[in-house]
């Protein structure tokens, strides 16, 4: 009998029906020679310290590092998952092969593999390896089934990833905790983390950057010559730095008049957009549908169930070459839908880019794309979701989009003033996003800088013209929102915003793509972050948490980055894993080492998640929150008076928002 392990029931289900296993049984589904059967997400976990010796039981310094010297693994406590759990040892361990046909990802060949040991099985075992859920897929999966022992690396980086998590997290959060938490007692503890203290830091850092940030005047001269603003030239700076600067070079060129200098048209292309991989999918859907990460990898996920889109966490944009083929099939099956967008298409081959075809970009899976069935029974969320990634896929086959830039220059006296202007001349792939927005925050605000259509202008031709001065501030950065975070997690903190570099820094970045999202909905968690409409800020929990911790190796987003370089090299087996896991094991050691040594008594009272209690760097002065004062302006139903947007609603010993799920951080106990 040949036992089939999948990662849910409902993909066991598909499973079952293609291989003619129809009986169903408690546990499984039986026929045709096969069982199928199935895990619903991480059956077992690495064993809690006190598993190891009882002397860990006790949280105490003393105790501290837990290094295990080997590390093992157990059932959660939970009877359904042990109820499931000895229906699968039962078949495994009567079976001639297994099939593992968990999700083709790192976290998927883990949570199969743990299970496979704890059972004990001893079969010869082979993997299937799809990117999509459709019939047609699952059948050519088990046609070219693959070694187990292929996978091999991959369960070592997974393996590797999650004992370092352990290490770090269970060592690190018991030292802060017993070390800084004042009144520990009733707190919950300071959670430190391989991948959250170091995302919670750039937040951080970002509103000391914000908190500290002195604005500047300056003082911007343009003049208004033929109703067209031309904008002095000012080399390097952004205006004048002083308003006397100001004021003499507008009486100059008040006294002179304006004259074309210099007209320059160049004729560009414009390619169209990446595909998508999940964190860019995560970034556009919180910037254009305020969906968070963890809600858009949810959509995503189930529209993968749905079989309409393929494997959702990827971290590449491009499709390997054997997928060209395939596309006109696919772009047939969505037809229903977008059958005015692929009429350009009808008639002729499909363009081959090659910065949308490249296998060598290409590891385990592409970019995501539809599969080509029919997006039927959605969901709002799903088909807005689904049609991001459609409409994607659609433009990369359509002809560049071409256009005249326009660049004049003038002079009034000896000061010279620029404009520029955009026409575009063929839309290309822009008409797949008529009414739509196909652009980033970046590129909105070059469009809006060159985007203006300028009338005919001559070199040589002068005439009157009306200049003015106005004063601008230099502006602090923006809060982190969800999106921008995102991109600062993938690039290790880096602001970039060339789609070629931030590919470059991926291997660099903190976090895989399919754990940000996790990672952010924990520092929720926490209450060591809120959110204020789409902008994230640190508690003074946070703030304080981040404060105290002196270990770069703890909060450095760079540091992390190349941990996580590390374990993508191990997939690769171009890194030892056993080097890795020791290497974090002298690390946790020496970091125990430097803060017990600590002798300043510093520590850590607030810690409530959801508490309202500002801090300096908690809400910048330019994005402070309203306040709730008093418990008498406070009435159930009325608005809420941190977001402004959910409702106040009762608790059991407090009043709260209705948006707390959403990251709202308004809690009021009962006066007493």
């Amino acid at each position: 009998m040949i036992v089939c392990i999948a990662e849910k029931p409902s993909v066991a289900r598909d499973i079952a029906h293609i291989l003619g296993a129809n009986q169903s049984h408690d546990g499984y589904m039986e026929g045709n020679g096969y069982q199928v059967t199935w895990t619903f997400g991480h059956l077992c976990e690495l064993k809690a310290p006190e598993d190891y010796t009882e002397t860990w039981k006790r949280w105490a310094l003393a105790t501290l590092p837990m290094l295990p010297q080997r590390f093992g693994i157990r059932l959660k406590n939970d009877k359904g998952v042990q109820k499931q759990f000895n229906t699968i040892k039962q078949l495994m361990q009567s079976a001639d092969e297994i099939i593992n046909c968990g999700d083709a990802g790192q976290e998927g060949e883990l949570i199969q593999r743990w299970v496979m040991q704890k059972a004990g099985a001893k079969c010869p075992v082979r993997r299937l390896w799809i990117s999509s859920l459709t019939e047609e897929s699952i059948r050519e999966g088990f046609a070219n089934l693959h070694a187990a022992a292929d996978y091999q690396p991959l369960y070592e980086a997974g393996l590797c990833r999650a004992i370092g998590d352990w290490l770090l997290g269970m060592n690190a959060t018991r030292l802060y905790t017993l070390k800084y938490r004042a009144g520990a007692y009733g707190q919950p503890p300071l959670s430190v983390g391989r991948v959250q203290t170091p995302t919670l830091a750039l937040i951080v850092r970002r509103q000391y950057e914000i908190e500290n940030f002195k604005p500047q005047p300056y003082w911007v001269l343009s003049t208004l010559y033929r109703d067209t603003t031309f904008n002095a030239i000012m080399g390097e700076g952004k205006g004048y730095a002083t308003e006397a600067e100001g004021q003499e070079a507008l009486l100059k060129a008040s006294a002179k008049p304006f004259e074309i200098t210099s007209v320059e048209k160049k004729s560009g292309t414009e390619a169209p957009p990446r595909l998508f991989d999940l964190t860019s999918l995560q970034v556009e859907c919180n910037r254009k549908f305020s969906y968070s990460a963890d809600q858009t990898l949810n959509i995503i996920q189930s529209l993968y169930e749905k079989k309409v889109t393929t494997y959702p966490r990827v971290d590449t944009t491009y499709l390997s070459d054997d997928i060209y083929p395939k596309c006109k099939s696919i772009l047939n099956g969505i037809s229903g839908a977008y059958g005015q967008l692929l009429q350009p298409l009808r008639g002729a081959a499909l363009r081959k880019s090659k910065k949308v075809f490249d296998s060598s970009k290409v590891t385990d899976h592409h970019a995501i794309i539809p599969t080509g069935q029919a997006p039927n029974n959605l969901s709002d969320t799903e088909h807005n979701v689904f049609d991001l990634i459609a409409r994607r896929f659609i433009a990369v086959f359509y002809p560049d989009c071409k256009f005249d830039t326009t660049t004049v220059l003038g002079q009034a006296g000896d000061i010279t003033f620029r404009t520029s202007g955009k026409l575009i001349q063929q839309a290309g792939w822009r008409q797949v996003f008529v009414g739509q927005d196909a652009t980033t925050d970046d590129e909105q605000q070059r469009d809006d800088d060159e985007g203006k259509i300028l009338p005919h202008f001559e070199r040589g031709e002068s005439g009157p013209h009306t200049p003015s001065l106005v004063q601008k501030t230099t502006q602090p950065p923006k809060p982190y929102t969800e999106a921008t975070l995102l991109r600062a997690m993938e690039t290790a903190g880096k602001l970039v915003e060339s789609e070629e570099l931030r590919d470059a820094l991926k291997e660099n970045g903190i976090g895989r793509p399919s754990t940000r999202a996790a990672i952010i909905e924990t520092l929720f968690r926490r209450g060591y972050i809120r959110k204020q409409r789409k902008a994230l800020f640190a508690t003074p929990t946070g703030v304080e948490l981040i404060g105290l911790i002196k270990e770069d190796l703890l909060k450095s987003a760079e540091l992390t980055g190349q941990w996580e370089k590390k374990l993508r090299q191990i997939e690769r087996r171009e890194y030892s894993s056993t080097q890795f896991i020791e290497e974090l094991k002298q690390m946790v050691s020496q970091i125990v080492v430097q803060v017990m040594s600590d002798n300043t008594h510093r520590r850590i009272t607030d810690s409530i998640p959801g508490d309202t209690k500002k801090s300096k760097a908690e809400a910048p002065k330019n994005q402070q929150a309203p306040s709730a004062s008093t418990a008498t302006r406070i009435r159930v139903g009325s608005k809420c008076p941190v977001c402004g947007q959910g409702k106040v609603i009762k608790g059991n010993t407090a009043y709260g928002c209705s948006r707390w799920k959403e990251g709202c951080t308004f809690r009021k106990p009962f006066k007493k």
